[in-house]
């Protein structure tokens, strides 16, 4: 019988073209199943066959576990100042064995055990033409539409499958089977039976990778794409950048008569590409991602990572673009909020602004309307700015002399300290809240610093105060300080019903 194994192995290795082993560890798979029926519970089963002589045997083992674990699986575990007591130098996750009955090979069912065998040279056969795909370093799969999944659309090149979910499909698409498709390879997952390669036509890499094949000199290096945002199927948006000053990025990706990029549009359902020059200088960079409309100006904030594009009212709607499409594209584009204003717009949020920062440098400074608007006028907007920028900076002012300056200075940094202070004060009071008054519903988090400065921090001290009481703590209607004091006397008589 041995010599039939063997023998049976040498067939299937050579009518498959797989492995010895891999067909080896097939038997063994289905020998260590059969005998698995034969023991109660969930027991793990080792068979151990000779390649040269097909003696087999067979093992039942145990997992060595630490101590402190315990036995998540006792049919399968054992412990191991236990397993000490078998083999003296054993470590965690090593394993105890003990030679069990094999099962004769005669005696195992034939179709369960062929099932096995097989379902072992197909995933082996599967992995070996993943392996070889995959070794070819292909970024694009192309292939022809086989079935649907639930909802996925299966791809099929040559004996690899592709799986290209709903998700990443381009809306209007309608692909049938039989069409030809070409997509992104995403990633590769072993575990999905059938078609392990996920594709997409959606991903801005896809694009990426498709304005690559369409112009060679990108590949040759003379010409880079820095970034991608897509609207798939509608308008797509890529940043370009030459490394070489005789080749015109703009142009070379339009190509002639817009032969590039129209076979780029075409492969995409129409999808409309606004190519754009990157630039190192963010805002000359969104001004070029928010083309065809025109910028007025532009007012960066490193700080929040946003920018406020002024735009006249001609070009309002052009820079926005069909339901905010223009500058949400060009935002994903160059990584950077992008606030699109008119006139009027910014105009309004700078006087906004320009009066808090007045607000804030006379009161915390300690100066006239006068002094705060020169601080304004030269560009500062925090007390940060006025304590830290280096002197000579501001000696650059004008209107200062150096003791005004080092007056500023020591006073911004005092009032910084001093709200440093008050807010480390204000966290360790509202640490005293209980939780039980942090999880009344209906209390806005909000309000907790407020109450608790009040000395309300229990459930209970929300229930006892009055009406006006706790509109004057918090500034809310007496309507809604009403119905907050009512939610917080709710378990008072909650056992009384």
């Amino acid at each position: 019988m041995n010599r039939e194994m063997l023998m049976l192995v040498d067939a299937i290795s050579r009518e498959k073209n797989v492995e010895r082993d891999v067909v080896f560890g097939a038997v063994e798979s289905a020998l260590a199943q059969a005998t698995k029926k034969l023991h109660q519970g969930d027991v793990d089963i080792r068979v151990a066959v000779d390649r040269d002589s097909g003696d087999y045997e067979t093992f039942r083992r145990w997992h060595v576990v630490p101590d402190e674990a315990g036995l998540q699986l006792p049919d399968q575990e054992i412990l191991l100042f236990e397993a000490k007591e078998e083999m003296s130098d054993i470590e965690v996750g090593e394993y105890i064995e003990e030679a069990v009955d094999s099962v004769p090979i005669g005696r195992i069912g034939a179709m369960a055990a062929k099932q096995v065998i097989l379902q072992k040279i197909r995933d082996a056969e599967r992995e070996m033409l993943l392996n070889d795909f995959m070794s070819r370093g292909d970024k694009i799969f192309v292939g022809t539409v086989k079935r649907l999944d639930k909802g996925d659309i299966i791809v099929e090149a040559g004996r690899v499958e592709g799986r290209l979910r709903r998700s990443e499909m381009i809306a209007k698409e309608n692909l049938r089977n039989g069409d030809r498709v070409r997509a992104m390879i995403m990633e590769v997952d072993l575990t999905l039976r059938g078609a392990p390669i996920i594709l997409s036509r959606s991903a801005p890499e896809f694009m990426i990778e498709l304005f690559r094949q369409e112009v060679p000199e990108i590949e040759q290096g003379l010409l880079e794409i820095k970034s991608c945002a897509r609207d798939p199927g509608s308008r797509a948006k890529i940043a370009v950048l030459s490394h070489d000053k005789r080749v015109d990025p703009i142009g070379t990706c339009v190509g002639v008569r817009g032969t590039r990029v129209n076979a780029v549009t075409n492969e995409l359902a129409g999808e409309r590409v606004d190519i754009v020059l990157w630039s190192e200088d963010p805002a000359q960079f969104v001004i070029g991602a928010l083309a065809p409309a025109n910028v007025s100006s532009i007012v960066v904030d490193e700080e929040k990572h946003a920018m406020d594009v002024v735009v006249d009212e001609e070009n309002l709607a052009i820079a926005i673009g069909r339901g905010g499409q223009n500058v949400r594209l060009a935002s994903d584009l160059t990584g950077w909020k992008i606030n699109i204003m008119d006139a009027n717009e910014s105009a309004q949020k700078q006087a906004v602004e320009t009066d808090a920062s007045r607000k804030l440098f006379m009161e915390k400074l300690d100066v006239d309307e006068e002094i705060a608007d020169i601080l304004i006028a030269e560009g500062f907007n925090s007390l940060e700015e006025v304590a830290y920028v280096p002197i000579s900076e501001m000696l650059e002012i004008e209107a200062f002399d150096e003791d005004t300056i080092n007056e500023l200075r020591t006073r911004a940094k005092d009032a910084l300290l001093t709200m440093e202070i008050a807010k480390e004060e204000g966290v360790e009071t509202q640490s005293e809240v209980s939780q039980n008054l942090r999880d009344l519903e209906g209390l806005d988090p909000e309000l907790i610093p407020k109450l608790a400065e009040a000395g309300v921090n229990t459930r209970d001290d929300l229930a006892d105060l009055a009406v006006d009481e706790l509109t004057e703590i918090t500034g809310h209607s007496a309507d809604d300080a009403k119905a907050l004091i009512l939610k917080a006397r709710e378990h008072w008589f909650a056992g009384q019903e």
